[in-house]
């Protein structure tokens, strides 16, 4: 009945489904949750605000051919992303940037560090902490000890649940001062969220004859690999597979489990809006949370209350109820994920995409290219 299945139905499986469809293929997709769209699913709560239940997603890209694949869905709400960061009371304008600057040290000060600043490296750009750390100029190694310890470092820790001498200084090299006053969080050529929600444009990207999704449909429960060959309600499937899950607990974890970490996400409905000053507001250094989020910001809702979600990161231990975000990347856990992309090397037609299936991290416009792209050679 079906030419490819699809595992998983966020962006890596909607998009490449789309597109198989497209050419004349039966795509059959199944997703284990009970709706589609991934992490990118969004909804109206009960007070009529629309929330991203799985956090903040703000579409951002310079590839105009994946803005306008996109745009063939949906309708856009430009949307220009600036973020500020809490420390110790005040808000600061993040990525620290020459804004920042003038907050953080008095005029005089603020202005002879960026004439040696822009001096040094240059006018809208992005210089990383570390390259700044190493600067002979102490005032210059100032800027960059006092973002370490005010932006990266204990706002890192709360994220990534690591002690200051387990973080990568390849990490902290690419937190950056950017030599602009531009606030933006994002300089991307296009920026926005669907006009309608995130769901609205995978309903519309999903309608197709040729399209058939099935909710609250685990793989494993119809798919199974015997003597390299793909099984799926137990015959022999001899089309694409294209898997976007989590390929440890595809294969019961049998090298052991690859690490993430998970979020936690409380939501706040408050009568008086607005409840911050930004859409986005990341608490670096107090509170067990890294973030809040206010929606109204970002999808341009009207209203008279306003909701709010704060994110806690947590340890994924594959718990019910936990979903794995964020890969940890290192190079013991990528040999370990190397294993299990070792058992699928074997099966034809067995296909990984997507941030779970590659245990590595993609933008939505990353991941739109890499489902196109993938789509081209089948």
């Amino acid at each position: 009945m079906f030419d490819s299945i699809i595992i998983g139905c966020g962006f890596a499986g909607a998009v490449l489904g789309r597109e198989l469809a497209d050419k004349g293929k039966k795509v059959l997709i199944l997703e284990q949750r009970n709706h589609i769209g991934g992490n990118a699913y969004d909804l109206l709560d009960e007070h009529g605000i629309r929330i991203h239940q799985y956090g903040p997603h703000i579409f951002h890209t310079n590839l105009t051919n994946v803005y306008e694949y996109l745009s063939r869905f949906t309708d856009w709400y430009e949307y220009s992303h600036e973020v500020v960061g809490n420390i110790y009371g005040e808000l600061l304008p993040i990525p620290f940037n020459l804004n920042t600057l003038f907050c953080v040290y008095d005029k005089e000060k603020a202005t002879r560090i960026k004439d040696k600043l822009i001096a040094a490296y240059g006018e809208n750009v992005k210089v990383p902490i570390l390259e700044l750390r190493q600067n002979n100029d102490t005032e210059i190694q100032e800027v960059a000890e006092y973002v370490y310890e005010n932006i990266f470092l204990k706002y890192t820790m709360k994220q990534w649940g690591q002690k200051p001498e387990e973080i990568d200084p390849s990490v902290s090299g690419r937190v950056p001062v950017v030599l602009s006053y531009d606030n933006r969080y994002f300089q991307d050529t296009y920026q926005g969220l669907p006009l309608e929600g995130y769901t609205k444009l995978f309903e519309t990207m999903l309608d197709h004859e040729n399209i058939s999704v099935r909710l609250n449909t685990p793989a494993k429960d119809f798919i199974e690999i015997k003597e390299d060959h793909v099984y799926f309600e137990g015959n022999v499937f001899e089309g694409e597979v294209i898997f976007t899950g989590a390929l440890d607990e595809f294969f019961d974890c049998k090298f052991g489990r690859l690490p993430y970490r998970s979020l936690i996400f409380k939501t706040e409905y408050y009568e008086n809006a607005p409840y911050q000053s930004h859409g986005v507001v990341n608490y670096t250094v107090t509170e067990d949370y890294t973030r809040i989020t206010e929606y109204p910001y970002l999808t341009g809702q009207k209203a008279d209350g306003t909701t709010i979600m704060k994110e806690y990161p947590i340890p994924y231990c594959g718990e019910n109820g936990e979903i794995p975000y964020y890969a940890i990347i290192n190079a013991e856990n990528l040999a370990l994920y190397h294993k299990y992309v070792s058992l699928v090397k074997q099966i034809p037609n067995f296909h990984l995409l997507g941030r779970l299936a590659e245990y590595k991290y993609y933008n939505i416009d990353a991941i739109v290219k890499r489902a196109l792209d993938m789509s081209m050679d089948m």
